[in-house]
């Protein structure tokens, strides 16, 4: 598979954060991809914890200057755009001053749930998919990995249901089996109704809880990736009693042929 348009979306990415499953695998694919002769383009958030001047992050000022409204409140959106070493890949990263510049990723230092992870979630959705707009590139395949992008596929197949730059483009989601405690704000649901999104799409977020974002993802992706081996009883039955196009788990090692052949043989070739 060459000359696809891939945008991935991710949480994590190696080097700019810790070593850990999402951020190797996405390291590993977006390479792979790319070397074979496909267009990517990758965007995470600017976590506070990630270092400018290590990584030679810049802002992309053509892309900076937008405003977005969260809740009902104007948030200036900067983007800032690295590359990876020894890699012909640009990462964009999405950021605010309000949302982003704390230097933490999830948790404050006694190990709290951010009150606001909600907003965070809802402006680096949006702030993607506006940026993307702004890109005018229109991608065939939207890969996404990490909670704070499981709103994305909504927003998609809602918000920008009538964006030319989405209509023809696949979701994937890889979900793992790494939760966070507690929940996000119980208001999530109102400020994603405030967008026009009525509420028996997005009725599982009256209790916005890991599983339950997990759900509302797949929802509206059009195929699911395993990240882990194992996943608790009521995801494993959820994705049966939808049934939902799934690839079984793989190992970091495997997965770039493996993917490619899914993207291909599945995702593009099987989904109408």
């Amino acid at each position: 598979m060459t000359g696809k348009r891939i945008l991935y979306v991710s949480s994590d990415l190696f080097p700019f954060s810790s070593e850990n499953t999402i951020s190797l695998s996405v390291f590993k694919v977006t390479k792979f991809m790319q070397s074979i002769g496909n267009d990517v383009r990758i965007f995470m958030p600017r976590f506070g914890v990630i270092n400018e001047r290590r990584h030679q992050l810049h802002e992309v000022i053509r892309l900076s200057g937008m405003n977005l409204i969260i809740n009902d409140i104007d948030q200036p959106l900067l983007i800032k755009v690295a590359s990876i070493p020894d890699a012909r890949l640009q990462v964009y990263f999405i950021d605010n001053e309000e949302y982003f510049k704390r230097k933490a990723i999830y948790e404050d230092e006694n190990g709290i749930f951010f009150h606001d992870n909600d907003e965070r979630a809802l402006f680096f959705t949006k702030g993607v998919l506006e940026a993307v707009k702004k890109l005018n590139w229109i991608p065939d395949i939207i890969h996404i990995y990490g909670w704070i992008s499981f709103l994305i596929p909504l927003y998609i197949k809602n918000f920008y249901k009538n964006d030319p730059i989405y209509q023809n483009a696949k979701i994937i989601v890889s979900i793992y089996n790494k939760t966070f405690k507690g929940s996000l704000n119980e208001d999530l649901i109102n400020k994603i109704k405030f967008d026009g999104i009525k509420y028996k799409k997005i009725k599982l977020l009256e209790n916005p809880n890991y599983f339950n974002l997990i759900k509302l993802c797949m929802d509206f992706s059009d195929a699911i990736i395993k990240g882990d081996l194992f996943f608790p009883k009521e995801i494993e039955d959820y994705i049966e009693k939808n049934k939902f196009l799934v690839l079984k788990y793989y190992p970091v090692e495997k997965i770039e042929t493996v993917y490619q052949q899914f993207y291909k043989e599945t995702v593009l070739e099987q989904i109408n």
